[in-house]
C-alpha cells in the first residue's frame, strides 16, 4: 500500500508520527511537499503568502501547505490503488484492510461525513476553518488511479479550479464516489470513536501543537509519539 501523507511545515511532530504509524504497518510513504510539487511544474496556482497563505483562485485562506497537493496524487501515482491522509492522523489498524474493500467502480472512496457547519471559526493553529460542501471528505481518501474518471483530474483541474470544487470532488460524478467505513476516518473530539479505528483524524489539532490544552483521546497520539 502507497500512502501519500500531506506534509505541512508547521506540522512537522504530526507528520512524523503519522508516518511513522503507516510504516508500522508495511506501508510504503510518500510525503506531499507542495514546493516541490510547485518545483517540478504540477502545481502552479498562484498564491499569497503575505501573512497566512491566500489561495487566489479560491479567494480564500488556504490552511494547510498540502491543501491541493493532495489532487495530484492520481498524476503521482499512475495506476493501481493508494491512500491519501492529512498529516495530522495516526494509523491504529492496517490500512491494507480498505484494500478487501475497494471497489473498482469507484473513482475514489471515503468516509462521507455530514455537514459539519458548526465547526469552530478557527482550526489548529489559529488558521480560518472555511466552509464548504463535502468538508472533510478529501482528508482520507482511497484513490483508484486506474479509474477513467480520474483522468479529468489533470493539470487544468487542480491548479485554476477553486479549492472547494477539488474538495467536494467536483469533477466525479456522485455515482463514482464510492464509500469508506467511519473507522477509516474518525473526526477525533467530533465523532464516536469505532470499536476499531483504522484511522484516528486530529482534525481539531493536537499535542504537538504549542498551547494545546489537552483532550481526550490525546494518549493516543502521545503513546505513538513516544513509541
Amino acid at each position: 500500500m502507497r500512502v501519500y501523507i500531506g506534509h505541512d511545515r508547521r506540522e512537522q511532530a504530526a507528520f512524523d508520527v503519522a508516518a511513522k504509524t503507516a510504516r508500522a504497518y508495511g506501508c510504503t510513504v510518500i510525503p506531499l511537499y507542495e514546493d516541490r510539487l510547485r518545483l517540478a511544474g504540477l502545481i502552479t496556482r498562484p498564491m499569497d503568502r503575505r501573512g497566512n497563505m491566500f489561495d487566489l483562485n479560491s479567494n480564500a485562506p488556504q490552511a494547510t501547505d498540502f491543501a491541493i497537493a493532495r489532487f495530484a496524487v492520481p498524476i503521482l501515482a499512475h495506476s493501481g490503488w493508494c491512500l491519501f491522509a492529512d498529516a495530522d492522523v495516526i494509523f491504529m489498524q492496517d490500512p491494507h484492510e480498505l484494500l478487501a474493500i475497494a471497489d473498482p467502480s469507484k473513482a475514489v472512496q471515503v468516509v462521507k461525513h455530514p455537514e459539519f457547519w458548526g465547526l469552530p471559526i478557527q482550526k489548529m493553529d489559529g488558521q480560518v476553518q472555511s466552509r464548504y460542501p463535502r468538508k472533510l471528505w478529501s482528508s482520507v481518501v482511497l484513490w483508484n488511479c486506474d479509474h477513467q474518471a480520474n483522468q479529468r483530474l489533470n493539470l487544468t483541474t487542480i491548479n485554476q479550479w477553486p479549492g472547494r470544487d477539488l474538495h467536494a470532488f467536483k469533477w466525479l460524478a456522485d455515482d463514482e464516489i464510492g464509500d469508506l467505513p467511519p473507522e477509516a476516518n474518525w473526526l477525533v473530539g467530533m465523532t464516536p470513536k469505532p470499536e476499531r479505528p483504522i484511522v484516528a483524524h486530529y482534525t481539531l489539532g493536537g499535542p504537538w501543537l504549542e498551547g494545546w490544552e489537552p483532550r481526550e483521546h490525546d494518549e493516543l497520539w502521545t503513546a505513538e509519539s513516544q513509541r
